[in-house]
């Protein structure tokens, strides 16, 4: 049997560390944490994407923690409410998923995962479920039974459905299904603490209702924080602006290398396994006037070397700094804006004015004299999507730009 530990410092971590909110309160969740006893915990990752993403790493990193306390931790893939749409934040209906989109884009999450979490600790593993198990068994009269323990007003008070009645946009019946969907998760996993986001607060309570209705038992809602873009949007798959588990080191770097400084303390409490000494660390050297870009630096090859390891995560800030910091007096760096994101390779050349027509440009591609971002393009045929890079340089023998989109 498991032995569970109440070990002060990852408890005061679980507390304190990328923390917005714990319902019904943090005295609540810590009593649980030091009475002892082996607690049943989950966060759920709905596959609507490919890969998993560095927003998930925060309630991953959460998970590992109860993990090495000896807790029941489980790893949720929602393969059923993955097809339904969460509707959280959604300023339109999701597009629903087949069962083949969903089990061809949770393919790699648990590889993914082991890069946070110790999945197959020999002591104490993480148990992996799919909510179709349960899910999918349902008739149409438990629906209704379910169903029974909501309301519409209680539905309409979400914030994104206000939004979409204003602006007079269509909300789905099966938008309303979601939280029922997720709550009963909690009660066929006999769940004591669940993990999310803020943004999924909502859901989570949803869960937290229908076990004290079912297993007459109160389970303990964590909400973490989230990463937000300058523009307050949360960076993730919708977004688009996300970092991809499975990025390139050099990208998951130079993505970090382009966040505001008013998100370098941020990241470095959800993003990276920083103690909280280290991080109280990190706001006096900011408030003492040091240069945010040095923290920067240190916060974007913390955050590669966590995901990826330290090798790549050094070979990434290397290359880092002699593509976009080193600048030879042979090749000064100039930025050229353009007026749109997609471009054939060779019109792109042209456009920037590192070919006279396309016949050269196609002439210096064959001669593998074309690189972006250090890699050299051999197809003629590629298309070069500026928006899809965190920074994009190009470079013809001893030309060298950085494209930009004008906005």
């Amino acid at each position: 049997m498991t032995t569970v530990k109440t070990d002060p410092e990852i408890i005061q971590r679980i507390l304190e560390k990328g923390v917005e909110q714990i319902l019904p309160s943090k005295d609540a969740l810590k009593e649980k944490l030091l009475s002892g006893q082996r607690l049943n915990i989950y966060q759920g990752f709905d596959p609507t994407g490919e890969t998993l993403h560095i927003g998930h790493s925060v309630g991953m990193r959460k998970l590992e923690d109860f993990r090495k306390l000896g807790h029941h931790v489980i790893f949720l893939i929602g393969d059923f409410t993955a097809r339904i749409g969460d509707p959280t934040d959604k300023a339109a209906t999701r597009k629903m998923l087949t069962k083949e989109d969903v089990e061809n884009n949770m393919k790699k999450y648990i590889e993914q995962a082991s890069h946070i979490i110790d999945m197959k600790n020999t002591e104490n593993p993480v148990e992996v479920m799919y909510n179709s198990t349960w899910l999918e068994k349902l008739d149409f009269g438990e629906i209704i039974n379910l169903a029974s323990e909501f309301t519409v007003q209680q539905l309409l008070k979400r914030d994104m459905f206000q939004k979409r009645l204003e602006a007079n946009k269509p909300i789905h019946l099966n938008e309303f299904l979601y939280p029922l969907m997720q709550g009963y998760d909690s009660v066929m996993m006999d769940i004591d603490i669940e993990i999310g986001g803020n943004d999924q607060l909502f859901n989570m309570l949803s869960g937290r209702d229908m076990v004290m209705n079912h297993l007459k038992k109160e389970k303990i809602v964590l909400a973490g924080k989230l990463l937000e873009d300058p523009n307050g949007d949360k960076m993730g798959k919708t977004t688009g602006n996300m970092i991809r588990m499975d990025d390139k080191p050099e990208d998951i770097y130079g993505k970090v290398m382009t966040f505001t400084d008013g998100m370098i303390l941020i990241g470095f409490e959800i993003l990276t396994v920083a103690t909280l000494e280290e991080l109280e660390t990190y706001k006096k050297r900011l408030d003492s006037g040091e240069n945010p870009m040095v923290l920067k630096k240190e916060l974007a090859l913390r955050v590669t070397e966590e995901i990826t390891s330290k090798e790549d995560a050094q070979k990434a800030q290397q290359y880092f700094q002699e593509v976009f910091q080193n600048k030879e007096d042979s090749e000064k760096i100039q930025e050229i804006k353009v007026n749109k994101a997609v471009f054939q390779i060779g019109e792109l050349l042209v456009t920037v004015g590192f070919a006279g027509s396309k016949s050269i440009a196609r002439r210096l591609v064959d001669q593998g004299a074309v690189k972006i971002n250090n890699e050299k393009i051999s197809d003629w045929d590629c298309k070069v999507d500026i928006a899809s890079y965190p920074s994009l340089l190009l470079k013809v023998g001893k030309q060298l730009c950085h494209i930009t989109v004008k906005t």
